[in-house]
């Protein structure tokens, strides 16, 4: 493994994540809910009364802010070397995936693991497990 330290920004990296903390503090400070995206995009698949507005909200802020961002700075270069059927696939599997464990990354591994929940505990240590062997297996055994 190598690390491009040219284009390494620890300091882009350390604001992103503290703006993660910040806002998932506030979050449930405020609104007393876990900051899950997968629950967030769940509960308008079955919307209830009075319940829509925040959660298209906070969608629409997490499309938004890169948006804003890039008005003010340069966006990295996005490059994906996959094709559209991988692409597929893995949504489908993250997807299935966040159903049967119940959240997803922003839910178990940033607002679960902060509150010491035992669940989000292993939700995430499996999470991570799973993506350390499918790129190992996609690197290094199928290339």
């Amino acid at each position: 493994m190598t690390i491009d330290w040219v284009d390494f920004t620890p300091q882009a990296a350390l604001g992103g994540g503290v703006l993660i903390g910040l806002a998932a503090a506030a979050f449930i400070l405020f609104n007393g809910r876990i900051a899950g995206i997968s629950g967030i995009l769940g509960g308008l698949l079955r919307p209830v009364r009075g319940d829509i507005g925040w959660r298209v909200a906070f969608l629409a802020g997490l499309i938004a802010a890169p948006v804003v961002y890039g008005l003010f700075a340069v966006l990295p270069e996005v490059t994906v070397d996959a094709g559209a059927g991988t692409l597929v696939a893995a949504g489908l599997l993250v997807g299935v995936g966040t159903r049967y464990g119940a959240g997803c990354t922003s839910g178990h591994g940033v607002c679960g693991i902060s509150r010491m929940s035992p669940r989000s505990l292993v939700a995430t240590a499996a999470f991570m497990a799973a993506g350390f062997v499918t790129v190992y297996l996609v690197r290094h055994v199928f290339n």
